[in-house]
């Protein structure tokens, strides 16, 4: 199994940082998943009837990410962390996209709990991954963009492995290497909190429903957490 660690540093930084890593094996992604199109269609509604908006900047689950994000040198209004990007979007466009299921599922447990969520398949992934900062000499293909490399500023914090950087601004942005497609078999969604104190419980809500819309489309699921512990 993948490892995933914290690094001291990013754990003495960030003390109420707590990572939550769901792994998958034996993921079916070409079948119908009908409870996350179901779960979807039913916060749209919620959206358009007014009952139900995504968490704002002024949310503190929201706020903690631009508060980090500023104090590794990133603009979070330019560059937004990813669960604010993604309900901007769902509050604008009044629907979140459609990519595949098992992407639908964690856009969709990120929007519902106000927690960043992101996804890796295993089987494109090398060595261990670590939660650090960037040293300024990796480098970083960004989601959609293969022929793209970028160099992240040192003391960014990045998802990396032991071939190069597998996500920018912490959750900003993904790598193309290591994207989920329908076909990926072995996938390790991560839900992540800066407030674990506050939001440990929302946390494991977000893990229980990734979960329970995972389980009729893999073989079996685990959980383990990352408390930042330097």
């Amino acid at each position: 199994m993948t490892a995933f660690r914290i690094s001291p540093a990013v754990a003495q930084a960030f003390p109420g940082a707590l990572v939550a890593v769901v792994t998958a094996d034996g993921l079916r992604g070409r079948e119908p998943w009908p409870a996350t199109t179901a779960a979807l269609e039913h916060l749209e509604r919620q959206l358009a009837e007014g009952v139900w908006r995504p968490a704002g900047e002024d949310d503190p689950r929201i706020e903690a990410w631009h508060t980090a994000y500023r104090a590794f040198g990133t603009n979070p209004r330019r560059v937004r962390p990813s669960v604010d990007a993604l309900g901007r979007r769902l509050a604008k466009k009044g629907a979140l996209p459609r990519i595949n299921p098992a992407v639908d599922s964690y856009n969709l447990v990120s929007v519902r709990h106000g927690l960043p969520a992101g996804a890796f398949d295993l089987d494109h992934v090398t060595g261990e991954i670590d939660i650090r900062h960037a040293d300024g000499t990796e480098t970083f293909t960004p989601l959609g963009e293969p022929g793209t490399v970028e160099t992240p500023r040192p003391g960014e914090v990045v998802y990396a492995d032991t071939t190069d950087v597998l996500t920018r601004h912490w959750n900003h942005r993904d790598a193309h290497r290591t994207r989920v497609t329908e076909d990926s078999h072995r996938v390790a969604f991560v839900l992540e909190t800066l407030r674990a104190a506050h939001d440990g419980h929302l946390l494991e809500a977000a893990v229980a429903d990734l979960r329970e819309l995972l389980a009729p489309h893999t073989e079996r699921t685990a959980v383990q957490y990352l408390p930042a512990t330097a």
